[in-house]
């Protein structure tokens, strides 16, 4: 039988056969990063902007009103704008996970939810909200869309944490951060319930943790943002590796 040399493959081609046995292509990467650095900088960003705006608004109280609220007067244009920039950020990310998890646990539902949270985001900002106790039925159109939106956040938030956690403790990539990721989703969840409680709608009466529907909130969003830009940083180092 005739020797027969084994095939040449030039550095561009070794590299390909490289990034297809990782199971992503080069060209699978960019997104992945683009998207990602939009998850790690988007709620950076959004967090700040809040507190900023907190600190400097005359008569406004952190512990007891909305960061919605940071929408209304001469300056409410900024709120507006960052519901829209995060809103974004998440569309972007929740496409990088479509990518990353191309397969298997949360391949679906995952990216979904976070493209449903990053929607919600997004439409928080035009749709401005109504004063806060303000009953549902008679809010304004533009109040009870950001009050649907709001729950969206809120219930899709803490649940998109559960979905990746189950994603994350079968994949050795990600196991150390599914502890991460089931905390905050717990953490969430408290809070949303401790909310709900707080904001009872009449013939309840106020009660104690009626004052601090601010803090309860955040206790929500700053999670959320934290984990949403930890999974951002998290895949850009995973793509690094690959």
């Amino acid at each position: 039988m005739p020797y027969l040399p084994p095939p040449q493959f030039n550095r561009d081609e070794m590299s390909d056969v490289s990034t297809k046995a990782l199971g992503l292509s080069a060209g699978a990467r960019t997104p992945i990063r683009f998207g990602a650095w939009a998850g790690l900088g988007g709620p950076v960003l959004f967090v700040a902007v809040f507190v900023i705006e907190g600190w400097l608004r005359l008569g406004y109280a952190s512990s007891r009103m909305y960061v919605s609220a940071l929408s209304y007067g001469p300056f409410g244009w900024i709120q507006i704008a960052n519901f829209v920039v995060v809103g974004l950020c998440f569309l972007l990310l929740s496409k990088s996970t479509a990518v990353q998890f191309r397969d298997g646990k949360a391949s679906r539902a995952g990216p979904v939810l976070l493209a449903i949270v990053g929607l919600g985001l997004l439409g928080s900002g035009p749709f401005v909200m109504d004063p806060a106790g303000t009953p549902f039925p008679q809010m304004s159109t533009h109040g009870q869309v950001h009050a649907i939106l709001g729950a969206l956040v809120f219930s899709l938030g803490p649940a998109s944490c559960f979905v990746f956690f189950r994603r994350f403790r079968a994949d050795p990539t990600w196991g150390s951060f599914r502890w991460w990721t089931l905390a905050a989703g717990i953490l969430m969840t408290t809070a949303v319930i401790l909310l709900k409680v707080a904001t009872l709608p009449p013939p309840a009466s106020p009660n104690a943790l009626s004052e601090w529907v601010g803090v309860l909130q955040r206790i929500i969003i700053v999670p959320l943002m934290a984990w949403a830009a930890c999974l951002a940083g998290r895949m850009l180092w995973v793509a690094q590796r690959e």
